[in-house]
């Protein structure tokens, strides 16, 4: 009797064992796991938000590479991932211009909405309406929303990112400001990066396929002169595509600026025509994950601009 008192007593010590080791295991991983969940929209907002961010949460993408940014249109997953996130980033409804009917979807009480470009004033949309009455809308801007391009506003976007960030995690406050002060200086030294390259330059205006460029011209004195417009959908009429090549005989023009990510069957047409060459400035609204493995990031991307810009103004 007393042997099998003493194996029934072994047998819940052993399972009192398991439980206790399962229970530091969940207990464990639950710790492993107590980051932030915060999605972002496309590119940029990732980047700013990782840079913030740190070790402290994990940062989730929902537009890849090649998607086009201003025609998308979330699915019920990603909806769900936004519901689910304790912070959603984005640019502005300009940009994301599907974002009010998603927030207006979901019950948003458990998550931060951050706005990175608010307070930040747009400059109008020089975009022509090629549509008439019998023609879809589209995705028409009235204001310019790239205004992460502009090294300058990419550092009030980083501010507001890290305000969100902190509203959701107070406890790793310091970690946040410390990481944007860290990720604003090196935004500051690609400002004076850019303003250093044209302050004595003579030749100040470039061609471009994507009328994305306007707050980077702004900031620093330029003049960009776009084929199309804003959205990437857009086409040039004929009348417009031969005023082009006007101007660009008359004012010695050398390049054509294309993005990498859309086509640039429009501009390879413009530069066979008027005998200029072809260069890539990037809009940076997407990024392959196989060029982010390689460290190419916002700040690269941005230097790359400036060195294909450097060849028509200088």
């Amino acid at each position: 009797m007393n042997k099998k008192k003493r194996i029934v007593l072994m047998t819940l010590a052993s399972i009192m064992m398991l439980l206790v080791i399962g229970c530091g295991n969940q207990e464990s991983t639950q710790q492993g796991t107590d980051k932030l969940n915060v999605v972002t929209t496309f590119y940029p907002m990732y980047d700013f938000t990782k840079n913030v961010a740190g070790d402290e949460a994990e940062v989730t993408l929902l537009l890849e590479a090649g998607t086009d940014t201003h025609g998308y249109e979330p699915s019920a997953k990603e909806v769900a991932a936004i519901s689910d996130a304790d912070v959603f980033v984005y640019n502005s409804e300009e940009m994301e211009v599907w974002v009010s009917s998603v927030l207006e979807s979901i019950n948003t009480e458990n998550t931060v909405i951050v706005n990175a470009s608010e307070g930040i004033s747009f400059l109008e949309s020089t975009e022509e309406d090629h549509h008439d009455e019998n023609e879809e809308e589209g995705h028409h801007h009235e204001v310019d929303p790239h205004i992460w391009l502009d090294p300058v506003l990419a550092q009030e976007e980083v501010t507001t990112i890290k305000e969100g960030l902190v509203a959701a995690d107070p406890e790793n406050e310091e970690i946040y400001e410390t990481n944007a002060t860290q990720y604003n200086e090196k935004l500051q030294a690609l400002d004076q990066e850019f303003t250093n390259a044209f302050s004595d330059a003579t030749s100040r205006v470039f061609v471009t396929q994507h009328a994305a460029f306007a707050y980077l011209a702004n900031r620093y004195d330029l003049e960009q002169v776009s084929i199309a417009g804003i959205s990437t959908e857009e086409e040039p009429s004929p009348a417009k595509l031969a005023e082009l090549q006007d101007y660009i005989n008359a004012n010695d023009i050398h390049y054509i600026y294309y993005a990498e990510t859309s086509s640039s069957k429009i501009a390879e047409t413009l530069a066979n025509e008027t005998g200029t060459e072809l260069e890539i400035l990037n809009p940076i609204e997407g990024i392959t994950t196989e060029d982010q493995e390689k460290g190419t990031d916002y700040i690269q991307l941005m230097k790359n601009n400036l060195a294909a810009l450097q060849k028509s103004i200088h």
